[in-house]
């Protein structure tokens, strides 16, 4: 008869679990809280102590770190150790359930202490689970397996060797985590790390040669933290997988669009209808409004040329009416636009069918969680040749009403929304960072240069390219005016309002030349609202 060792702090659904094992003929051991939770159900149980010669000692502490546990895991399938257990009265055991003590959850508390957070640090069960992993036993602890044991054993374990490994894998997996936590807890940061789960394949990285590569998941290490808007939440329904490109792009879209949202929420008390195009990890198109057909109008209209082969990204459904306007707005008669893939909450089936392109090359995926946007306050981690950054995340939300903000002259609600917009989209691009907003939406985006004079040269050229008139439109800068060349450059333009961080030693003589210039000027301190990104 096989023997389960079950020892679990959640008892929720144990009882489900061991009814199933016990009708499948198992003999069931259990720790004594389990134990106690399997006897209330009349399910047939040994406790522990009927084995290790003694019940819990030290305030509970030691339990089931054993010898007799632990051999019982640890013995190798063969005569002699099968021989040596039989003689010393200790049970083989084939299938271990544990799950641990929830560290990070004592951590985050606001009254947590060194002591509390000891108390609930496991060892036990991540030994339990290591002697089990090694022994290559059945090994539990996730909940979620627990039926997938289930139906496994009932299907006669099919591919043993293949299914075990995926369970030690994982085991090791989720205590080399919990290890992580209390680490990164006891040196207050010190030591850190990041483990993930391989969710995803992809063909290859950022270019053919960079193979393999592939999307890794948090979601079954952080049970705190539920993040509807992780990456694994956005499931493909039409077109070929996701390369590694897309998958950067719609991190860096849900970083725009959720700053769009937050700002909104923050100074309005409502997010607008959002359409963001994205084209190598930069905003290229951007707009909001209360009208879906004009917001995916006005962020096409953005710049049309960069839109081609870009993705998409929307906080509302996407029916027949808003593919119509994706595929053919400004496009000459007769042609399609062509878009790499297209994110929203929901998709009508006939506009799914509209927008495929030959070879299934435009990916549309779902998430209903964009329609409730957030912002990511998870910390940001970040590769350097032997080691990683790490920081917090772009969680700052501008708000206008804030002490703060310093205006030299006044705008009108409505004008003001052409500044968040251009907050949002600015402090989301590659710094350094000059956008240009008007009507709306995003009519030129010049990123990632090196100084901030050229960013307003090319915010201004991308602006002219794509046909829009400069006059009258609003401007975010991502960091202070070091010198009056770049507002030179806006004001003939024919821009009259800048959004921009104080901070430079010639700020007085920038904002008098803005103000000879007719520029109403709003400003943020440096070290509070500078808006670098994706440096």
């Amino acid at each position: 008869m096989p023997v389960a060792l079950l020892s679990v702090y959640n008892k929720e659904g144990i009882t489900y679990f061991a009814k199933e094992l016990h009708e499948l003929g198992w003999e069931i051991i259990a720790s004594g809280g389990t134990a106690r939770e399997l006897k209330k159900a009349d399910i047939p149980v040994k406790d522990v102590a009927e084995i290790v010669g003694g019940g819990a000692i030290l305030g509970h502490r030691v339990v089931t770190l054993s010898r007799e546990i632990h051999a019982g895991l640890l013995a190798k399938d063969t005569k002699e150790d099968r021989q040596e257990l039989k003689h010393l009265g200790i049970p083989w055991i084939d299938l271990v359930c544990v799950d641990l003590y929830p560290l990070q959850e004592e951590i985050q508390k606001p009254d947590a202490t060194r002591e509390s957070v000891t108390e609930k640090t496991d060892i036990g069960g991540p030994t339990m689970i290591r002697s089990a992993a090694k022994g290559r036993r059945i090994v539990i602890c996730d909940p979620y397996d627990r039926e997938l044991v289930i139906d496994w054993l009932k299907a006669g374990r099919p591919d043993e060797d293949n299914f075990i490994a995926g369970l030690v894998a994982k085991a090791e997996a989720i205590v080399a985590d919990y290890c992580l936590t209390s680490a990164r807890y006891h040196s207050n940061g010190a030591y850190d790390g990041i483990i993930g789960e391989q969710i995803l394949q992809c063909l290859y990285g950022e270019n053919a040669w960079q193979a393999p590569a592939a999307l890794y998941s948090r979601k079954i290490f952080q049970v705190d933290l539920v993040d509807s808007l992780s990456l694994e939440n956005f499931h493909l329904v039409a077109g070929t997988s996701l390369s590694y490109n897309n998958l950067c792009d719609v991190d860096r879209l849900l970083q725009t669009i959720t700053h769009i949202s937050a700002a909104f929420a923050v100074n309005r008390g409502k997010t607008p209808l959002i359409a963001v195009g994205c084209k190598h990890g930069n905003p290229c198109g951007a707009a909001v409004g209360k009208d879906h057909i004009t917001v995916i109008q006005k962020m096409i209209k953005g710049d049309t040329r960069a839109i081609l082969g870009g993705l998409v990204m929307v906080n509302f459904p996407i029916n027949e009416a808003a593919a119509e306007e994706l595929l053919t707005y400004l496009m000459p008669k007769g042609e399609r636009r062509l878009l790499d893939g297209i994110i929203a909450p929901s998709f009508k089936e006939e506009a799914i069918t509209m927008l495929r392109r030959k070879g299934d090359k435009c990916r549309f995926l779902v998430n209903p969680a964009l329609e409730l946007l957030s912002i990511d306050s998870a910390l940001r981690f970040r590769y350097v040749r032997g080691g990683f950054l790490r920081q917090p995340n772009y969680t700052f939300v501008l708000n206008l009403k804030a002490p703060e903000v310093t205006k030299i002259g006044q705008l009108t609600p409505d004008q003001e929304d052409n500044l968040l917009l251009s907050w949002a989209i600015g402090s989301t691009s590659n710094s350094n960072t000059i956008t240009l907003v008007k009507d709306g939406y995003l009519i030129g985006n010049g990123v990632g240069q090196q100084d901030r004079v050229s960013g307003c040269v090319l915010a201004v050229r991308r602006a002219r390219d794509a046909n829009h008139e400069t006059p009258g439109a609003f401007v975010y800068s991502d960091s202070f005016f070091p010198f009056t060349d770049g507002p030179e450059v806006l004001a003939q333009a024919g821009v009259r309002v800048i959004f921009a961080s104080s901070g430079s030693v010639r700020d007085l003589e920038v904002h008098e030349f803005c103000q000879k210039k007719d520029m109403v000027l709003y400003l943020i301190p440096d070290r509070v609202g500078r808006g670098f990104f994706g440096h």
